[in-house]
């Protein structure tokens, strides 16, 4: 009888590789942790995945003593599966750290993806084309399918030199074409995380694990880069508000404008409208192409390490195989005992190392913003590294920060009666015939106002690190009646990285409406949701018939 083989992981510290170990487990297998450098001689085959910044990798590996036994693992001819920066460290080097060199097993460099013309990180759906010809028995990805990327850097895809010998596909983001997975001899990698992509992901992760693959050692021609198509679509999002309800249950609830409580009159409890993991699951199981989870409960009175959510995110992330972000007290915590502190940048990684593979900041976001534009004033410079954007950043990846923005307006006659905000015409008179307003930022759940604009915010938030916004507006929240489309448009314009539109959507015209008025990253919804009463396949049916494309599930 055959022994089974023996699959490893290396894992540096890059954040969240439960839900790989999850994918693994899923498709029937078992997976070992590479703990020592004895470990590369026991594995058949090694899956090594990567988040965050390119040098940040390879110091990490080398601290480990892993540079020199992963290079000698290559050499054997044994089978590597390389993601996402776990594919770019086996390039020469990279621009995000051009003093620190790469692995140098495929020719090029990394280079920053051009953000004059598009929203970096390239983050959501999109296709990998095969760009020579398919093998039988190669890595099973490519056609319709699409797949979750999300990185700011990557290999430029130009079919000349050496690439006809290792790239396997490539992928068009906006004016640029990116080398989406490699394949030579023993070694395969992506540039898209398939332990994110849904089914289409399993399938390329299951090719890995179960078959030799062997490339074609005579593929002299591959596609011209201009052949390669546009396919990034339009992320749909389920956001699930999470609190305890007055039993001490964690519920999914959903405030009218931020108020979580059923009227006096219908008793007052918290609004319940199901389980977090298992409504996740469902919107995993109807299409949705990420999921939120905000945690709207102070959980002050237990150690961090108890914290409810915790499990929410390791029980959601065994059977949910799309992007998981987690919202609420990403902050610097201290116990109750007052022992034990938690920098913000620590509670961030203990959510990615239970499955999160975002995280939302709230108040600290304002906080930070704040004494961003005072040290502007002081004439200091405006960043110090203390921030939590800054710091998850710096370890994780600006993919992995995103801020989430409360704001309300507030009506003037005309622009110069704010003069220290940015203010737009808005097509909401106020309730004195005000025709201008400005969005003004809250915090501690829209309880506190501040003085601070979202324009202030978000350009602050993207320049300490913040690699995407949530943007939702406290005046359409629970209304129905639309997204706040001057908003998003604005915000859009002011900032590079991706844009969320979050509340106010109540059919599905909502959702073609704001992505043709402002060309908006993704959609969020919550309530009609969780209510059913706009299921999200519709949403995804009436915009792919308006031309908007999106990800269809298999």
């Amino acid at each position: 009888m055959e022994a089974p083989q023996k699959l490893y992981l290396l894992d540096y510290g890059a954040g969240n590789v439960r839900s790989l170990v999850n994918a693994v487990e899923k498709l029937g297998h078992t997976i070992t942790h590479i703990d020592t450098v004895e470990d590369f001689a026991r594995a058949d085959k090694i899956i090594f995945p990567g988040v965050g910044a390119f040098g940040y990798a390879m110091q990490a590996l080398r601290r480990k003593g892993f540079v020199e036994p992963l290079r000698a693992y290559i050499a054997s001819g044994r089978p590597l599966m390389g993601i996402c920066v776990g594919m770019q460290v086996l390039f020469e080097g990279s621009d995000e750290s051009p003093d620190e060199p790469g692995l140098g097993v495929f020719e090029g460099r990394v280079e920053r993806i051009d953000s004059s013309t598009k929203t970096v990180p390239h983050m959501g759906w999109n296709a990998a084309h095969v760009v020579g010809t398919e093998a039988a028995q190669g890595p099973d990805v490519g056609g319709d399918r699409r797949y979750y990327f999300v990185h700011s850097y990557a290999v430029p895809y130009t079919a000349c030199g050496r690439q006809c010998e290792f790239v396997h596909t490539a992928t068009r983001y906006g004016d640029e074409v990116v080398v989406s997975s490699v394949w030579q001899n023993n070694v395969f990698a992506t540039q898209f995380h398939p332990e994110k992509s849904g089914s289409a992901g399993l399938t390329a992760l299951q090719s890995f694990i179960e078959r030799d693959l062997v490339r074609p050692s005579d593929l002299a021609e591959i596609r011209a880069p201009s052949t390669v198509e546009a396919a990034l679509t339009k992320r749909v999002i389920a956001c699930l508000d999470v609190r305890a309800n007055d039993q001490g249950d964690l519920v999914v609830t959903k405030g009218d404008q931020y108020d979580v409580r059923e009227s006096s009159e219908a008793g007052g409890d918290v609004r319940n409208l199901g389980k977090p993991v298992d409504l996740a699951k469902r919107y995993y199981d109807e299409g949705a192409d990420e999921i939120a989870f905000l945690n709207i409960t102070s959980f002050r009175n237990m150690p961090f390490a108890d914290t409810p959510m915790l499990d929410v995110l390791r029980q959601a992330s065994r059977s949910i195989f799309v992007p998981l972000t987690i919202g609420g007290g990403v902050r610097d915590i201290t116990d109750p005992d007052g022992q034990h502190v938690w920098p913000a940048v620590e509670v961030a990684g203990e959510y990615f190392r239970s499955g999160a593979d975002k995280v939302s900041i709230g108040s600290d976001a304002v906080y930070a913003a704040e004494a961003y534009w005072k040290r502007v004033a002081d004439g200091a410079p405006p960043t110090d590294g203390t921030t939590a954007i800054e710091q998850i950043a710096s370890r994780y990846g600006r993919q992995a920060v995103v801020i989430s923005v409360d704001p309300r307006r507030v009506y003037v006659r005309s622009p110069s009666d704010a003069p220290s905000h940015h203010v737009i015409a808005t097509s909401t008179p106020g309730p004195q015939g005000e025709a201008f307003c400005w969005y003004q930022c809250t915090v501690k759940g829209g309880r506190e106002p501040r003085d601070l604009d979202v324009r202030q915010l978000v350009t602050a938030c993207e320049a300490l690190g913040a690699g995407e916004v949530l943007l939702n507006c406290m005046d359409r929240d629970g209304t129905n009646s639309g997204y706040e489309t001057e908003l998003i448009a604005d915000t859009k314009a002011a900032v590079t990285i991706p844009v969320i539109a979050s509340s106010g959507a109540g059919r599905v015209e909502h959702f073609s409406d704001v992505v043709d008025r402002t060309d908006v990253d993704a959609v969020l919804a919550a309530g009609i949701f969780h209510r059913r009463e706009v299921p999200i396949a519709d949403v995804k049916r009436h915009m792919a018939q308006h031309g908007i494309p999106t990800r269809t599930v298999e």
